[in-house]
């Protein structure tokens, strides 16, 4: 009887640390940051709100991630800290007129050809983080050793989309520098990648 109290004891312990564990694990888990594509890249920048999806017109140009009817996107009002060598994910923006990139860009409310050497940042690195980038240069270099200089001209929202201003785009991700097709083709990147690792630095 004694040996059946004491297997009993140890089997409810054993049951008890696998709960603990696995409580432990799903806790982590909801509070694991998303990568690029939909969200934050460090930890040190949060979600600060969900924008509730609806579906609109989409011009599926250089990847388009279109918004899904229903879907819940995260919203970022900050960007991971900026350094010397900030990583970041470089997407693919046409900011010509009835093209991918919406409406006019924030910064000058102009459109730019696709040959001009521009980008935009996520909305903390444009202007949340208390410097304001817009007119200014940035350095961006790839993983292939390749920089070039490139001027911010606008927004990658991280806190607004699915609307014809944003080409029926979720919000961007918090660590997103956007690239003109001019960009790429300096930094000797395949535009059918869609999406590369990066670093940026303020000039």
């Amino acid at each position: 009887m004694a040996n059946t109290k004491l297997l009993l004891a140890l089997l409810v312990l054993a049951l008890l640390q696998v709960l603990s564990l696995h409580a432990h694990a799903v806790s982590a888990t909801k509070h694991k940051h998303p990568g690029p594509g939909g969200a934050a890249g460090a930890g040190t920048c949060r979600a600060s709100g969900v924008l509730h999806g609806k579906a609109g017109k989409c011009k599926r140009l250089h990847g388009s991630d279109c918004c899904v009817e229903g879907r819940e996107y995260p919203q970022f009002r900050c960007s991971p800290p900026v350094s010397a060598k900030t990583p970041a994910t470089l997407s693919l923006n046409s900011f010509e007129k009835g093209k991918d990139g919406g409406g006019p860009s924030f910064c000058d409310n102009r459109y730019h050809k696709d040959s001009a050497m521009v980008v935009a940042l996520s909305s903390g690195w444009l202007r949340l983080d208390g410097t304001r980038r817009c007119g200014k240069m940035i350095r961006v270099t790839a993983a292939n050793g390749r920089s070039v200089l490139a001027k911010v001209v606008d927004e990658c929202d991280s806190a607004n989309g699915c609307d014809d201003e944003h080409n029926g785009e979720p919000p961007c991700a918090n660590n997103v520098v956007d690239g003109s097709p001019a960009v790429w083709k300096a930094l000797g990147l395949k535009e059918s990648l869609g999406e590369v690792k990066v670093t940026w630095s303020d000039v």
